[in-house]
């Protein structure tokens, strides 16, 4: 039984070195997805807020309360719809049409076939 298996499986194109490749390759994606999740998560808030307190210290002042607020959804939400209405009125509105003007030349090689072949004398 174990036999008639591995000739099904060897028949269909299926070894064990592609095996290897389709575990690989979904190893390597899922490690990249998870390391830029963790990256987004844990190191950029920090990498701001380290720019952020620099900043504080270049200026000499010391940072306090209200500039460490953090944004909530719904203030997201409408940062992120007030840039959406903004960019969209600054598109050009296009009238959808194509118009396709005929030009008529009196002689293109591409046109004329005549002059493409070969003239042989006999």
């Amino acid at each position: 039984m174990n036999t008639i298996l591995m000739l099904a499986v060897t028949s269909a194109g299926i070894d064990r070195q592609a095996t290897i490749i389709v575990v690989v390759g979904y190893l390597v994606v899922f490690i990249a997805l998870v390391a830029l999740y963790l990256v987004f998560r844990y190191v950029m808030p920090l990498f701001f807020k380290i720019k952020m307190y620099r900043r504080a210290a270049r200026e000499g002042r010391a940072l306090d309360d209200s500039e460490k607020q953090v944004l909530t959804g719904e203030v997201n939400a409408a940062i992120a719809t007030a840039l959406y209405l903004y960019f969209d009125e600054i598109h050009d509105y296009e009238s959808n049409v194509i118009t396709i003007k005929k030009v008529s030349k009196s002689y293109s090689p591409w046109n004329s076939k005549l002059y493409n072949m070969r003239n042989l004398e006999r």
